[in-house]
């Protein structure tokens, strides 16, 4: 036995541990490394087309909602808050929308986040793909494009301990990729 715990110690510092795994998330967030996120390619209400893998290299938050969603409606503001308070770090911000029209959707995010852009998945085919156990629901999409991270119901994303972990995520990519340069 004393032999084996130098060997066990020694293991432990050599084999690689992905710096996101190490990051302990706040309350409703859970790790939920699940594999590859499946990719698609939506338009928002201006019919400007973006695809999920146009975030690779960067986290991505991917966010599944509905005007019609209690929740939804809470958190929006506070996701549109999130973003202007992270406009300068390496996130990329995905809205779906699932299965709503557009008169809908502008009047909505008119009144509580006029500033958000949300991709438009009108026949909930993408939703669908994802499965999401209810609204709000939110990946976060590490920058290979492994869901790392699951939200389910509404947070609120603007306040410290939400931003700290976004920015800890990002920080310790950033980290990995220059260490291996």
């Amino acid at each position: 036995m004393r032999l084996l715990l130098p060997v066990l110690l020694t293991l432990l510092f050599i084999l690689p541990v992905s710096a996101s795994e190490t990051i302990k998330p706040p309350v409703g967030v859970r790790v939920y490394a699940i594999g590859a996120a499946p990719d698609f390619e939506l338009a928002d209400m201006d019919g400007n087309r973006d695809t999920l893998s146009s975030g690779r290299g960067q986290w991505v938050f991917l966010h599944f909602w509905a005007s019609w969603c209690g929740p939804c409606r809470k958190e929006m503001p506070a996701i549109q808050r999130m973003v202007r308070l992270m406009e300068n770090e390496a996130l990329k911000v995905q809205l779906v929308n699932t299965s709503e029209d557009d008169d809908t959707v502008f009047s909505f995010l008119g009144g509580v986040a006029p500033d958000m852009v949300t991709l438009m998945d009108r026949d909930g085919s993408v939703t669908e793909v994802w499965k999401p156990r209810g609204l709000p629901a939110t990946y976060l999409i590490d920058p290979q494009g492994q869901i790392r991270y699951q939200v389910l119901g509404g947070r609120e994303w603007d306040q410290p301990e939400y931003l700290a972990f976004l920015k800890a995520l990002i920080k310790s990519t950033s980290a990995s990729t220059n260490s291996k340069h």
